[in-house]
């Protein structure tokens, strides 16, 4: 049995296919959306086309609001675009889910998992401080995926 992997995965840029298809060859077997609000544009992505399109490939969703950033941090940052203070907000939110960060780490050691939002930089998107609380509670240490690559997480490289 393969052990346990956590990844964060951003949508953008990529069709559903090809996206699943990625997901496929990381051995993902549980999709973590982590959008407050899981709708997008982007044909596929939204929750139960998304859900419906990974269950025909064998992988199980799992859609997690609390997690999500809230609409007033998302606002700020869509008029300042100021990433500091995005991430002082988010993180003072996440702080307030101890409980969520405890069930998805016991999630996580259990299957690999995939926490996904639309951003294709894990360095500017708040599920990777979602997968980082994780870690510290006892997940699998944390991977980025993109479309053709891995990267182990490197928070002082990406700190705020």
């Amino acid at each position: 049995m393969a052990v346990p992997a956590l990844y964060t995965f951003g949508y953008e840029g990529l069709t559903i296919n090809a996206f699943i298809e990625r997901l496929k060859q990381a051995r993902v077997q549980l999709i973590v959306d982590v959008r407050e609000l899981p709708l997008s544009r982007k044909k596929g992505f939204s929750k139960t086309a998304f859900r419906e399109a990974l269950a025909a490939a064998g992988i199980a969703y799992e859609h997690r609001p609390a997690l999500g950033c809230p609409k007033p941090v998302r606002d700020r940052y869509k008029v300042d675009g100021d990433w500091q203070i995005y991430t002082q907000g988010f993180l003072a939110h996440l702080g307030t889910q101890k409980a969520e960060i405890a069930d998805l780490t016991l999630t996580t050691k259990a299957q690999t998992a995939c926490l996904v939002c639309f951003e294709a930089d894990f360095g500017f998107c708040h599920r990777t401080y979602v997968a980082r609380a994780a870690y510290q509670a006892g997940a699998p240490a944390v991977q980025h995926l993109t479309a053709r690559t891995v990267t182990a997480d490197a928070p002082a490289r990406l700190a705020a």
